[in-house]
């Protein structure tokens, strides 16, 4: 239910993972051994058409936007993600940039996910679709956006306890086309809550999450815990680097004494945007990231 790919340490809420320095290919470390350094760009062709003459073989452009999205549409110029054409517009670096961060800087593997996972899924769930559909407004007070934290991220707050009310939680999970239809209605305010961030150079495009603890339903109840699966996985591939902080208020002590079991399993990327709050001192930790002001009440 929360925004981001983050694995976060229970079936509510949800991580990324962690960012590594990019590693400079190899051939272009040799070439600046043998010559004074260039551009880049001059770099990088020079160093493959030497090599392709000492092999003989045919030299292996870097790949690139163009050729990465050249069958994914008849005009490259129609492919975008959350409303940013992939081509031609320098919001996209930045979109580029968190799936180079979700595969550690390893630049095949990052575009594989971008092309052959999310590009491919969004036209498969009908995404353009769905950001439109009308699933209605039963869950308005579980997920919902509001205000701002002190760093300027948009706050999400997820409010677990709304579940306790049976007729909500029947209306929601009770059998696979209803949690497939939260599903969707999941993936929908995502979506819509990502068309809102700032993917210019130097603006604010990752969400503050609070999940509020209080009352939840514990980890018996198993139909949460599946929604709460597909909807991990769908955010581990297609939603990488959303989230800035994922704060926990009026936590329980069932809920700790997972996070102690899995913490060991989690990497120090991903713990680091983690903070718990005991019922007590959920509204200071809460004022430390987001003022007063800012809260609803």
């Amino acid at each position: 239910m929360v925004l981001s790919s983050e694995i976060t340490p229970s079936s509510p809420p949800l991580s990324s993972p962690p960012q590594s320095a990019e590693k400079p290919p190899e051939k272009i470390e040799e070439a600046s051994e043998k010559r004074e350094p260039n551009p880049v760009a001059e770099s990088e062709i020079s160093t493959q058409e030497e090599s392709a003459k000492d092999e003989n073989v045919k030299p292996t452009p870097n790949p690139t936007i163009e050729s990465i999205l050249k069958h994914e549409s008849p005009t490259q110029e129609d492919v975008s993600i959350w409303g940013i054409p992939l081509l031609k517009d320098e919001r996209s670096d930045m979109i580029l940039l968190k799936f180079l961060r979700a595969r550690e800087f390893k630049v095949k593997e990052a575009f594989a996910m971008l092309k052959k996972n999310t590009i491919f899924w969004r036209k498969e769930f009908g995404i353009d679709a769905l950001v439109d559909d009308d699933l209605g407004e039963h869950l308005e007070k579980v997920v919902f956006m509001h205000g701002f934290d002190r760093d300027g991220h948009l706050v999400c707050y997820n409010v677990y306890g709304e579940f306790q009310n049976k007729e909500l939680y029947q209306k929601t999970f009770s059998d696979e086309e209803k949690r497939m239809k939260f599903l969707r209605w999941r993936i929908q305010f995502l979506e819509r809550s990502i068309r809102k961030l700032d993917f210019t150079p130097g603006g604010v495009n990752t969400i503050f999450q609070v999940n509020d603890l209080k009352n939840s339903p514990g980890p018996g109840k198993w139909e949460l815990r599946q929604a709460t699966k597909q909807a991990l996985q769908l955010l581990q591939d297609n939603y990488p680097e959303f989230v800035a902080k994922q704060v926990f208020i009026n936590v329980p002590w069932w809920y700790l004494a997972f996070y102690m079991m899995i913490s060991p399993f989690l990497t120090q990327r991903t713990k680091n945007k983690f903070v718990f709050a005991s019922s007590a001192k959920s509204a200071k930790t809460l004022f430390k990231y987001i003022s007063p002001k800012q809260v609803p009440m």
